[in-house]
């Protein structure tokens, strides 16, 4: 066997292993044709294919260059916000994760806003939840357009305790559907978060900080004078409060999901949200997301005592939840 054979081989494999639209195909139910013969591709027919970006023949051109394995995901992912004239470019990747990576997007004028930014969650093959059962206990599954999934849909709840590929795909819908919705109950609550401003099959369409150069950084990113991290301290326990109040613990909050622009901060990255009611380890999640936010604080020079905010916030809001039938 030939060296470029070998390398042909690999590319096929890739190819093959890494066809994330054919398994969202089978995802939703669609089905499979047996599989027929096919004629051996050279490695630049592969490369090509695999190299060319999906969608631009239709319009939908960007600034930003994608990478050749990144571009049908992105643009396939975006294409929604842009048919549905919520966006005009995709100017730069302002941060990349395991998870999502987030875009800064030329917003439609219709918006009102020039820039927003677009949060793509990673095919699920790229996806490393770590521990993610511990968050979804007590959270009903939901649907695509944010409503829980009936608990009599026995085929829903079938797929996902058998993991099949539609039951995955419900699991992912699910969790990106509860970061959006997340942010749709705090914003309307007068909570520090992005404006949300839509969802698509796996991409959140939200506000931006920052301005068209540079993305607002995390506070984990920043210095603070004691003055101003007192100021922020605050800030930040007000948000937790309005979590709670709702019934609702953030899951992940640290000083990397926090963003700082121009004295202002916003709470990011919700779909590790815990129920507080319906969670048996809600108290632990509570302390340890306060207790990470001190530890940032107490090196601003901020003393603090997470122990006792804990017990406090725990005392008050346990069992005080708001009726969203009350929300203005």
């Amino acid at each position: 066997m030939s060296e470029d054979d070998v390398d042909t081989d690999e590319y096929e494999r890739y190819a093959e292993r890494y066809d994330v639209w054919d398994i969202d195909r089978r995802a939703r139910g669609g089905r499979q044709q047996p599989a027929r013969p096919r004629a051996r591709r050279s490695k630049s027919q592969i490369v090509a294919e695999l190299a060319e970006p999906i969608g631009l023949e239709a319009g939908f051109v960007t600034t930003y260059q994608p990478a050749r394995y990144e571009a049908e995901w992105l643009l396939t992912s975006l294409r929604t916000f842009y048919d549905e004239h919520l966006i005009t470019d995709v100017l730069a990747q302002i941060k990349g994760g395991k998870e999502a990576s987030v875009y800064r997007c030329a917003a439609d004028p219709a918006t009102g806003a020039p820039i927003l930014a677009a949060k793509v969650y990673r095919p699920r093959m790229f996806r490393n939840l770590r521990n993610d059962h511990v968050y979804r206990e007590g959270r009903e599954i939901l649907t695509a357009d944010g409503r829980p999934v009936k608990k009599t849909d026995h085929r829903v709840m079938r797929a996902i305790g058998k993991k099949t590929a539609f039951g995955t795909q419900v699991q992912h819908t699910s969790w990106l559907m509860y970061e959006y919705t997340t942010m749709d109950r705090l914003y309307r609550a007068g909570a520090a978060v992005p404006l949300p401003v839509a969802a698509a099959e796996n991409a959140i369409l939200m506000g931006y900080y920052g301005d068209e150069r540079r993305a607002a950084p995390t506070l984990n990113e920043v210095s603070l004078t004691p003055d101003v991290a007192a100021q922020l301290f605050q800030e930040v326990l007000r948000n937790v409060e309005v979590l709670l109040q709702h019934g609702l613990i953030h899951g992940d909050l640290s000083a990397y999901n926090i963003l700082y622009w121009q004295g202002r901060i916003a709470l990011i990255d919700f779909p590790q949200v815990v129920d507080l009611r319906a969670n048996s380890k809600a108290a632990f999640i509570l302390q340890r997301d306060i207790s990470r936010v001190c530890e940032y604080f107490s090196k601003q020079g901020l003393r603090n005592d997470p122990a006792a905010i804990t017990s406090e916030l725990w005392d008050q809001y346990g069992e005080a939840v708001v009726d969203e039938d009350e929300m203005v």
